[in-house]
C-alpha cells in the first residue's frame, strides 16, 4: 500500500485509512479476548467482520496472531477471509477506476 501511496496510485489519507482501522482492529480483538477469558459480554463476531471489511484487517491478522484470538475457530476464519478477499478486490477496482480515483484525490488530496 505504500508503494501504491508513493506511486501516486492511492491517496495517502486512505492509506491512513487502513492503518487506523487496523489499530481499531487491534483494539477491539484485545477487548474481546479479555473479555473471553474474563467470562464478560463479547464483542458480536459481526462486528469484528465489519472493521475487517472496512479496511481493518491487515490489524486483524496481525491480532489474531499476537493474540491467538478466533485463529483456530472454524466458523469465524471463512468469513473473515471472505471479508479479506471482498476488500482487497474492491480496493483494486477502485484503483481502476479513474473517475473515482481523481475524485478520491479531490476529496482526500
Amino acid at each position: 500500500m505504500t508503494a501504491m501511496v508513493v506511486a501516486g496510485r492511492l491517496p495517502a489519507l486512505l492509506a491512513l485509512w487502513y492503518a487506523a482501522a487496523s489499530m481499531l482492529a487491534m483494539l477491539v480483538y484485545r477487548l474481546d479476548k479479555s473479555a473471553a477469558q474474563r467470562g464478560r459480554q463479547r464483542t458480536p463476531e459481526a462486528t469484528l467482520h465489519l472493521i475487517a471489511l472496512l479496511g481493518g484487517w491487515p490489524g486483524a491478522l496481525l491480532a489474531q496472531a499476537l493474540f491467538r484470538h478466533k485463529s483456530s475457530k472454524a466458523a469465524f476464519q471463512p468469513r473473515f477471509w471472505i471479508t479479506v478477499v471482498v476488500n482487497i478486490i474492491a480496493l483494486y477496482w477502485a484503483c481502476r477506476q479513474p473517475a473515482l480515483m481523481a475524485a478520491l484525490y479531490a476529496l482526500l488530496g
